[in-house]
């Protein structure tokens, strides 16, 4: 009796090959956000610009919650309300707010290789909650990307760029918070879900960030905004935040979380060309020497000694 064909069949290798395309398509789609993002911020300012994302954000998490339910919200109990209000706070009026205010700050570049160590935080909460213990390999490679940092921003200190160096550490400090989000999105994801946990988190996050931007976005004058910062902010709104999670989830689903983890290191990398061409944004160096040292040790930490299992297992808030 013959045994059954392991080999993948003509239908899953054209889905196989239709995800990876879609997955390296929003690896474009977010490198070059960090400059859609400072385009935007120079007109809307970085407040406006978190006003008019989170009306826009939570319109569509409700559309997509009312969606799952048949036209009603999905039943949730009073525990997971609050649980889910918590990771809301934490994920978006902490996390995407700190991130927004640190691309202004910073780099495009920058931006996206410091928001790349996410995984070394996660990495280190795990241990500290004791859910992993880190082999030696993950040890060197939190200690490698810690020096691929210091290294990194050491161009930056040594040339007086006080304010781009204190925007890096405002992200780096935000990568820390979605990492603690990651972790603790884990068991109510298992329960309730992906898509209700993020459109819930969208939902309940949103608020807060509305109203501590209301005063940046009544300085707007929004009827004098051009066409082009309008799609600006709807296409980091809408096609790299909320669409581009959509798609990121269903690229996971396809191909499986390990094998497309490694494409988020092709970001920083997006970012800095679409810098490179879009603004006066350089690279010394010392500069790409950090960067590469930082990526090496992130991608050593993360799958050292964890086969099919990379840290990273929740899809970017879209930063």
């Amino acid at each position: 009796m013959n045994a059954p064909s392991t080999l993948p069949t003509n239908a899953e290798l054209t889905l196989q090959k239709q995800a990876l395309a879609a997955g390296l398509a929003m690896i474009v789609v977010w490198g070059a956000n960090f400059s859609v993002q400072k385009y935007v911020f120079t007109a809307m300012s970085p407040g406006g610009f978190l006003f008019a994302r989170y009306l826009v954000m939570p319109t569509c998490a409700l559309l997509l919650l009312l969606g799952l339910g048949g036209g009603r919200l999905p039943r949730i109990s009073r525990d997971d309300f609050w649980a889910l209000a918590r990771l809301g706070l934490i994920g978006h009026t902490v996390h995407v707010g700190m991130v927004t205010y640190g691309i202004h700050w910073s780099t495009a570049f920058s931006s996206s290789l410091i928001l790349a160590c996410g995984p070394i935080f996660t990495l280190l909460i795990l241990r500290w909650q004791r859910i992993e213990v880190l082999t030696r390999d993950q040890v060197l490679g939190v200690a490698v990307s810690c020096a691929g940092v210091v290294v990194f921003l050491s161009d930056k200190i040594f040339a007086g760029r006080w304010a781009a160096g204190a925007g890096d550490l405002v992200l780096l400090v935000a990568s820390s918070f979605f990492a603690y989000y990651t972790v603790a999105t884990k068991p109510l994801i298992v329960r309730l879900g992906s898509l209700p946990v993020m459109a819930w988190a969208t939902l309940l996050g949103s608020a807060p960030l509305v109203l501590l931007s209301t005063p940046a976005a009544l300085q707007v004058d929004w009827r004098m905004l051009p066409a082009s910062v309008w799609f600006g902010m709807l296409w980091a709104s809408l096609v790299s935040a909320f669409i581009g999670w959509l798609v990121w989830g269903w690229v996971n689903a396809v191909r499986g979380v390990a094998r497309s983890a490694p494409l988020m290191y092709l970001m920083p990398p997006v970012a800095g060309a679409v810098a490179w061409l879009t603004s006066d944004e350089r690279f010394t160096t010392i500069k790409l020497t950090g960067a590469a040292i930082t990526l090496a040790g992130v991608a050593l930490a993360q799958f050292a000694g964890r086969p099919g299992r990379p840290v990273r297992e929740t899809p970017p808030l879209v930063d």
